[in-house]
């Protein structure tokens, strides 16, 4: 992460395969690219710049999902007590999952409803410790999970992520 708080882009790619892996939908020849992306992605910048992506992510998902909501005010979701809840509560479905890491992810999903930049609020506590970055990827997927479900479409985010690289690759281009 720079010094303010900018996510390298290629982490954030990396971030996001690193959800592809786990996505059970992901065959097993995209799921070997993927890991070979996370990993240069790692050697490149470092496993730490790959998991400020996935705060970054997560951030952006939980923001697409509460802008993304139609219908009757009775019918959305709440971030604080109804996608928050969701979300931690299906934590323990991950047996790697550490419920020590809970409060911190907690936290950024907080500060992510709350509409704050996730990376510079989770920066305050210092760095991103592998335990806790594991558990970032599995909320990140749950997040992905549940969007596809509000829009009855398996698969919805993960295009929709796709074209933003694609996009961001073309516009660089």
């Amino acid at each position: 992460m720079t010094s303010d708080g900018v996510v390298v882009d290629e982490a954030v790619r990396g971030a996001w395969d690193s959800y592809r892996i786990l996505e059970k939908r992901t065959s097993e020849e995209e799921r070997r690219q993927a890991q070979q992306r996370v990993q240069a992605a790692t050697d490149t910048y470092g496993r730490e710049e790959v998991s400020w992506g996935t705060v970054f992510l997560v951030g952006v998902l939980t923001a697409h999902i509460i802008g993304q909501q139609d219908g009757a005010e009775e019918d959305r979701l709440d971030p604080l007590s109804d996608l928050i809840p969701a979300v931690i509560r299906k934590l323990p479905g991950f047996e790697l999952a550490d419920p020590a890491q809970v409060p911190m992810v907690t936290g950024v999903l907080m500060a992510a409803a709350m509409g704050m930049d996730t990376v510079a609020w989770r920066n305050q506590f210092g760095p991103i410790r592998p335990k806790e970055a594991l558990v970032h990827n599995f909320v990140l997927w749950l997040l992905a999970d549940l969007f596809d479900s509000l829009v009855e479409q398996p698969g919805a985010t993960d295009q929709l992520m796709r074209e933003t690289f694609s996009s961001m690759a073309s516009d660089a281009g």
